[in-house]
Protein backbone atom coordinates (compact mmCIF):
# COMPACT_ATOMS: atom_id res chain seq x y z
CA UNK A 1 0.00 0.00 0.00
CA UNK A 2 1.42 3.24 -0.82
CA UNK A 3 0.81 6.57 1.38
CA UNK A 4 -1.08 8.09 -0.88
CA UNK A 5 -3.90 5.11 -0.81
CA UNK A 6 -3.15 5.67 3.10
CA UNK A 7 -3.61 9.18 3.35
CA UNK A 8 -7.04 9.05 1.01
CA UNK A 9 -8.40 6.30 3.01
CA UNK A 10 -7.69 8.69 5.72
CA UNK A 11 -8.85 12.11 4.13
CA UNK A 12 -12.16 10.01 3.26
CA UNK A 13 -12.65 8.90 6.22
CA UNK A 14 -12.30 12.08 8.23
CA UNK A 15 -14.66 14.12 5.56
CA UNK A 16 -17.12 11.36 6.02
CA UNK A 17 -17.68 11.79 9.84
CA UNK A 18 -17.32 15.44 9.50
CA UNK A 19 -20.24 15.44 7.30
CA UNK A 20 -21.85 12.46 9.52
CA UNK A 21 -21.48 15.19 12.61
CA UNK A 22 -22.98 17.98 10.74
CA UNK A 23 -26.18 16.14 9.03
CA UNK A 24 -26.98 14.21 12.67
CA UNK A 25 -26.50 17.44 13.94
CA UNK A 26 -30.33 19.74 15.17
CA UNK A 27 -30.73 22.04 12.49
CA UNK A 28 -29.87 24.73 15.21
CA UNK A 29 -26.22 23.68 15.71
CA UNK A 30 -25.69 24.07 11.97
CA UNK A 31 -25.28 27.49 11.03
CA UNK A 32 -23.59 28.29 8.05
CA UNK A 33 -20.08 29.76 8.97
CA UNK A 34 -17.81 31.06 7.11
CA UNK A 35 -14.67 28.82 6.11
CA UNK A 36 -12.19 31.94 6.56
CA UNK A 37 -10.83 30.36 10.11
CA UNK A 38 -10.76 26.72 9.02
CA UNK A 39 -8.29 28.05 5.71
CA UNK A 40 -6.40 30.21 8.16
CA UNK A 41 -6.04 27.13 10.06
CA UNK A 42 -5.59 24.75 7.39
CA UNK A 43 -2.31 27.28 5.89
CA UNK A 44 -1.17 27.59 9.05
CA UNK A 45 -1.34 23.75 10.12
CA UNK A 46 0.26 23.09 6.45
CA UNK A 47 3.22 25.70 6.95
CA UNK A 48 3.83 24.13 10.17
CA UNK A 49 4.10 20.81 9.24
CA UNK A 50 6.49 21.92 6.38
CA UNK A 51 8.65 22.99 8.79
CA UNK A 52 8.82 20.63 11.31
CA UNK A 53 8.66 17.34 8.84
CA UNK A 54 11.64 19.18 7.04
CA UNK A 55 13.42 19.44 10.25
CA UNK A 56 12.54 15.70 11.64
CA UNK A 57 13.51 14.16 8.09
CA UNK A 58 16.91 16.34 7.74
CA UNK A 59 17.98 15.17 11.50
CA UNK A 60 17.30 11.60 10.45
CA UNK A 61 14.37 10.95 13.00
CA UNK A 62 12.40 9.41 10.21
CA UNK A 63 12.74 8.51 6.48
CA UNK A 64 10.04 7.75 3.73
CA UNK A 65 10.40 4.59 1.43
CA UNK A 66 10.66 6.11 -2.26
CA UNK A 67 9.09 2.97 -3.82
CA UNK A 68 5.85 4.65 -1.38
CA UNK A 69 5.79 7.89 -1.98
CA UNK A 70 4.37 9.76 -5.00
CA UNK A 71 7.85 11.49 -5.47
CA UNK A 72 6.09 14.78 -4.84
CA UNK A 73 7.85 16.74 -2.30
CA UNK A 74 8.10 19.94 -0.41
CA UNK A 75 11.66 20.24 0.91
CA UNK A 76 12.51 16.60 2.10
CA UNK A 77 8.76 16.03 3.18
CA UNK A 78 6.58 13.80 1.03
CA UNK A 79 3.29 15.64 -0.12
CA UNK A 80 1.52 12.62 1.78
CA UNK A 81 1.90 14.26 5.10
CA UNK A 82 -0.09 17.13 4.72
CA UNK A 83 -3.35 15.17 4.50
CA UNK A 84 -3.25 14.86 8.25
CA UNK A 85 -3.12 18.35 9.25
CA UNK A 86 -6.01 18.76 6.23
CA UNK A 87 -7.81 15.75 7.92
CA UNK A 88 -7.53 17.60 11.37
CA UNK A 89 -8.77 20.76 10.00
CA UNK A 90 -12.26 18.85 8.12
CA UNK A 91 -12.73 16.82 11.30
CA UNK A 92 -12.15 18.91 14.35
CA UNK A 93 -14.56 21.56 13.82
CA UNK A 94 -17.42 18.73 13.79
CA UNK A 95 -15.76 17.11 16.61
CA UNK A 96 -16.01 20.61 18.27
CA UNK A 97 -19.28 21.39 17.58
CA UNK A 98 -20.63 18.06 18.68
CA UNK A 99 -19.37 18.28 21.86
CA UNK A 100 -20.78 22.20 22.74
CA UNK A 101 -24.28 20.73 22.02
CA UNK A 102 -24.02 19.47 25.41
CA UNK A 103 -23.54 22.65 27.08
CA UNK A 104 -26.50 24.36 27.33
CA UNK A 105 -25.19 27.96 27.31
CA UNK A 106 -22.92 29.29 24.70
CA UNK A 107 -21.06 32.55 23.91
CA UNK A 108 -23.66 35.47 23.22
CA UNK A 109 -26.37 33.38 25.58
CA UNK A 110 -27.31 34.76 28.17
CA UNK A 111 -29.32 31.55 29.48
CA UNK A 112 -32.66 31.77 31.58
CA UNK A 113 -33.60 34.71 32.61
CA UNK A 114 -33.28 35.19 36.93
CA UNK A 115 -37.12 36.25 36.33
CA UNK A 116 -38.23 32.58 34.97
CA UNK A 117 -37.12 31.03 38.56
CA UNK A 118 -39.19 30.39 41.11
CA UNK A 119 -39.16 33.00 43.97
CA UNK A 120 -37.63 30.80 46.11
CA UNK A 121 -34.51 29.76 44.17
CA UNK A 122 -33.29 33.20 43.93
CA UNK A 123 -31.37 33.44 46.81
CA UNK A 124 -32.99 36.01 47.98
CA UNK A 125 -32.49 36.53 51.77
CA UNK A 126 -29.92 34.34 52.00
CA UNK A 127 -26.56 37.08 53.00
Amino acid sequence: MTYAVLCAAFLALALAAAVLLRLTAPASARPLRPFGPQALAAVALIVLTAVFDNAMIAAGLFAYDDARISGLRVGAAPIEDFAYPLAAVILLPEIWRRVRLGDPVRPGDRGPSRRDEPAGNRGEGMR
